[in-house]
């Protein structure tokens, strides 16, 4: 007997903000340097929220947000910034556990 498999998507078991939360938390830690690998993740949680609402949410139409959040995609800055505050989250920065970059003044000495 044949074993039947089905494609895992990530949308359908995002039910609470807590889900969404730890979803983005761990693609977060998994994406490294890949940017690309974000993205993607917004336009997995975009998908389980209603892409249609939140396209009307953001403004940009709804083809626009499957072509900007697609595997293809290269969404601005600014586009990110607004698909993340229309899904009710906040995009925050902070410092690495690694030792902080250290700016040292040069002075210039005149001859």
């Amino acid at each position: 007997m044949a074993i039947k498999t089905t494609r895992w998507d990530s949308a359908e078991y995002l039910k609470t903000d807590k889900d969404i939360e730890l979803y983005l938390e761990a693609c977060i830690e998994d994406a490294g340097d890949d940017p690309a690998f974000i993205v993607h993740a917004l336009g997995v949680i975009a998908r389980a929220r209603n892409m249609s609402k939140l396209a009307r949410d953001t403004g940009l139409t709804r083809e626009g947000l499957y072509k900007a959040l697609s595997p293809e995609g290269n969404p601005t800055f600014a586009t990110v910034a607004k698909v993340a505050k229309a899904l009710g989250l906040q995009i925050t920065v902070q410092t690495s556990h690694k030792e902080p970059f250290k700016h040292q003044a040069q002075t210039i000495s005149s001859s």
